[in-house]
Parts: structure tokens; C-alpha cells; sequence
């Protein structure tokens, strides 16, 4: 076991088409924008973590496409009617499923008592 304690700060996604990506962020998901080189990043204030949406192709190191990102809401049958029914490929009662404009899973959880 390692002596290392981590802890989670943030998320990172590649994509094609960058800015109808920062739209989805900014639109559907009410994310609120921290910082962006244009056609390089942008990145986003998600509580105490950041996710970064980046250009495929800006990296030296890329990593691969696969990825789940998980946003907890008071109120998940109000968050599927305010993003529309229609745009989600599942949903459970505690959890929904949709796609941002590339594929990656987008799974929204109802925040429940901790």
C-alpha cells in the first residue's frame, strides 16, 4: 500500500469540435467557465475539482477517449425536464444518463443525504 493520499482535483476530456463542447457545458449543464485559450481549453469550475474540455490534437501525451463524468442535482426529474427527456439515453430513479455533443457519459445522480 502506498504512502500517497490522494485526492481528486479535476477532469480532463479531448474533443474535436471544442466550442459546441464549452457550449454544452455552459448551456445544458449550467457549468460555470474559469478559463479558456481559444481552440486550445476551456475549463470549468465544478465545486472543489475543475473540468478541462481540451482540443484533441493540443497534447503531446493524449490519453484515450473513454470517460464518465458524474454531477450530482437536488432535483433529478426536474434536471431531466429542464434539459429535455428526449436527451437522455437512460434513467433510473437515482440516476440519468445523456451525452455531451462527442459521446461521453454524462451521468446525473440525485443528491441524496450524505
Amino acid at each position: 500500500m502506498s504512502d500517497i493520499s490522494a485526492q481528486f482535483v479535476g477532469v480532463e476530456l479531448y474533443f474535436e469540435d471544442l466550442e459546441r463542447a464549452k457550449k454544452f457545458y455552459l448551456d445544458t449543464l449550467g457549468l460555470h467557465l474559469l478559463d479558456q485559450q481559444l481552440g486550445h481549453h476551456a475549463k470549468f469550475d465544478v465545486d472543489a475539482a475543475f473540468l478541462c474540455l481540451e482540443a484533441k490534437g493540443s497534447e503531446s501525451y493524449p490519453s484515450r477517449d473513454k470517460a464518465v463524468l458524474f454531477f450530482e442535482v437536488p432535483d433529478l426529474a426536474a434536471a431531466i425536464d429542464a434539459i429535455g427527456p428526449h436527451r437522455f439515453v437512460r434513467s433510473e430513479p437515482h440516476w440519468a444518463v445523456l451525452h455531451d455533443p462527442e459521446g461521453h457519459n454524462i451521468l446525473l445522480l440525485h443528491a441524496g443525504p450524505r
